[in-house]
């Protein structure tokens, strides 16, 4: 379980986080959902122990995230693959500094995301390096997967691969799959719970299918929905 006990974030005259609390149960698909500049990114990151609180503490299993870095494998929103790597080069440096790292499971997934491994990152289209990103962390059989923005400015074909193959084999109850996105409507359908932040802090929680039953909405009418009520009550 990952769990945020009064999490408080700033830079310089910029909230990212405010007394922010959660907890992310093992073995879901969860959805971290909001517009941009909301605490996202930054909650990711501080999952991945790539940015520290200010304030409050943040648990994965028990222990610190930079205890706990073998656990998680973290899909940035950035591009961080070297141009000059080809996908073999790529793949062989995850494999030697990962011991998670499945042959099998990467090999299949080549072939399902039409990936080469003689293709040079830095020649190929944003959409196909979209896919060799994800491709890199998926391969991996850590804990828990987090992915931000992993469907940023990609064209609508790619965003449907990157779907099916989060579909493929992830539903196994072994792995903890986060997805911090804005573009809600692509994963609706895929996520088991969701929750809402705005300006650093929950707005709405719950499992998705609950929640949209209940309330008579899609996700991204409640999202809409839960903004415009925090924007008033600001």
């Amino acid at each position: 379980m990952i769990e945020f006990d009064h999490v408080s974030k700033r830079f310089g005259s910029i909230q990212a986080l405010d007394q922010l609390n959660l907890q992310f149960k093992p073995g879901k698909i969860i959805g971290l959902f909001g517009p941009n500049g909301a605490g996202k990114s930054t909650a990711m990151k501080m999952i991945a122990g790539l940015n520290q609180p200010d304030r409050g503490r943040i648990l994965v299993d028990g222990q610190s995230p930079r205890q706990s870095r073998d656990r998680i494998a973290f899909l940035p929103e950035i591009d961080h693959l070297y141009g000059w790597w080809t996908l073999k080069q790529a793949a062989d440096f995850m494999r030697s500094f990962y011991s998670d790292w499945d042959d099998s499971r990467y090999r299949q997934l080549l072939d399902f995301l039409n990936l080469q491994e003689d293709m040079k990152i830095g020649k190929i289209s944003k959409g196909q390096r979209a896919k060799c990103k994800l491709l890199l962390v998926v391969a991996r059989r850590a804990p828990y997967i987090l992915l931000d923005e992993p469907l940023s400015g990609i064209d609508i074909l790619t965003r449907e691969i990157i779907i099916n193959t989060l579909n493929l084999d992830l539903r196994e109850g072994e792995q903890t799959i986060i997805i911090s996105t804005h573009e809600i409507d692509d994963v609706e359908n895929l996520v088991d719970e969701v929750f809402f932040i705005d300006q650093g802090r929950i707005v709405v929680s719950g499992a998705a299918e609950e929640l949209k039953t209940t309330r008579g909405m899609s996700l991204v009418e409640i999202m809409k929905e839960a903004f415009r009520n925090a924007q008033k009550q600001a």
